[in-house]
């Protein structure tokens, strides 16, 4: 009842851990039989799936294996619990049946263990799930040319408190006296820390640039719960209460807002609400209707399965029907998994394939030194989770009806290779958009995630043109 998701945080792993281990002795000297090895696992299941009864979400539902967020789900919900809370509870019921022989027949317990080849290996299993857990989280600090820490930076893994739930950000720059650039990713659900550590790294020069898991997502994921208190409504204020709590602490004024995809779609709100809180808003992958996006990208996979000749990949999208989707995430997969084939093709820049490929953060950046062990799960868990939750929220949002002026700055990141469903209302949604001042940058090797693509280009924007028109805004 206390974690029907399973362990999600370090501190749940050691409640697994340890009390698997201990329940599964008292279970093998209480059972006597080695039958506990079978019926203790077994009952640990069935307690867990009704405990899970009511908890929202696919790691949670009950699995779906003909889509591959299902399996996805399967993977690292119950797939990860069962990782943690088997081996100790299996290595307790063999060290307790094993306390009894040794105690029946008067042989040393450590001799009686050795013996069993099992038990070794169940041991080494669960010692090595311990050390993982104690690997705590971090990021590296930020160097000189001489590669030591810069004096006066900040290279930082923090909470704060944002509507009563602890969130984690990331936040970097090489003086506190710099002004704020808050990056809110993609999704919703996407954890982008290691990211944007690696990729922004060049802007900690120029600004203290913060990095956000949002409520339910990577290292917030335990803040999901309940989920009836994710709203659209709550995350736009828990953007504000972080934007207030970074004005507070850097003592200054204002600050810039970056938003990628979903974030682009959460920043627009923020500003829209608060404009007096922000020097600016730079929009990157930027969404204007999720549900027109849905909508002509459900038509387009159509078109796709028509021309390639693909009558399962059709039948499946008719038996979905035309968005919004009842059952997200499921038909959202699938059409991802057709994007490749729909976007126009194009090489991202060098200099991102370079730097991305050397920091080895693999799928999701789960890779990354910001995570710790569990939360390189929690990563996936809230792709999936969060956006399940908050994404039929976004189905009534269209900036061309809602948005048609904003307050501060605007400046849009456009990749060409971008898909249309998305572009197209990006274009149309800023031509007719009112603004102090609004700049459009078109990259022909762009797609989605052009802030990242084209990182040294947006250093450049930020450092020659943004600063510049803002700093006395």
């Amino acid at each position: 009842l206390w974690m029907p998701r399973g362990p999600v945080t370090a501190a749940q792993v050691w409640v697994v851990l340890l009390g698997g281990l201990g329940i599964g002795f008292f279970g093998g000297v209480t059972l006597r039989t080695r039958w506990a090895l079978l019926f203790l696992p077994l009952l640990y299941i069935a307690t867990v799936e009704l405990s899970r009864l009511g908890v929202a979400g696919p790691t949670a539902a009950w699995p779906r294996l003909d889509n591959p967020f299902g399996i996805l789900a399967l993977i690292v919900g119950r797939g990860v619990h069962g990782l943690i809370a088997f081996p100790p509870l299996l290595l307790g019921v063999g060290l307790g049946l094993t306390w009894l022989r040794a105690t029946e027949h008067g042989t040393g317990f450590g001799r009686a263990v050795l013996h069993q080849p099992l038990l070794i290996v169940l041991a080494l299993i669960v010692a090595g799930l311990a050390v993982l857990n104690l690997l705590p989280a971090r990021t590296p600090p930020i160097l000189d040319a001489g590669g030591k820490p810069i004096p006066g930076s900040i290279a930082e893994l923090t909470t704060v408190r944002l509507g009563g739930r602890e969130q984690a950000i990331l936040v970097r720059g090489r003086s506190a006296d710099l002004p704020v650039l808050l990056y809110l990713s993609g999704g919703p659900g996407q954890s982008d820390l290691p990211f944007t550590r690696v990729l922004f790294e060049d802007l900690t020069q120029d600004f203290i640039v913060v990095g956000w898991d949002q409520r339910g997502t990577g290292k917030s994921y335990a803040a999901l719960d309940p989920t009836q208190d994710l709203t659209l409504a709550q995350a736009v204020a828990d953007t504000i209460e972080l934007t207030n709590y970074l004005r507070t602490r850097f003592d200054a004024e204002k600050i810039y807002l970056l938003g990628e995809s979903w974030g682009s779609t959460l920043g627009v709100l923020a500003v829209q609400q608060r404009p007096d809180l922000y020097h600016a808003f730079i929009g990157s992958g930027q969404m204007v209707s999720q549900r027109e996006t849905d909508r002509r990208l459900y038509y387009d996979v159509l078109e796709l399965a028509g021309r390639t000749g693909d009558s399962a990949l059709r039948s499946q999208m008719l038996a979905f029907g035309a968005p919004p989707y009842a059952d997200i995430p499921y038909p959202n997969a699938i059409v991802m998994s057709a994007y490749p084939q729909l976007e126009t093709p194009y090489t991202p820049p060098a200099a991102y394939i370079e730097r991305g490929t050397a920091a080895n953060l693999g799928p999701y950046g789960v890779f990354g030194s910001e995570y710790n062990f569990i939360e390189k799960f929690n990563v996936l868990r809230g792709l999936i989770d969060m956006f399940t939750v908050m994404y039929p929220q976004l189905q009534g949002i269209d900036f061309r009806r809602d948005v048609p002026r904003l307050e501060v700055p605007v400046y849009i990141l456009d990749g060409a290779a971008e898909l249309a469903a998305r572009r197209d209302l990006a274009l149309e949604w800023y031509a007719q958009l009112d603004a102090p001042i609004k700049r459009l940058y078109t990259f022909e090797n762009g797609g989605h995630s052009v802030a990242f693509e084209h990182f040294e280009a947006l250093h450049r924007i930020l450092t020659e043109t943004v600063l510049v028109e803002t700093s006395g805004m």
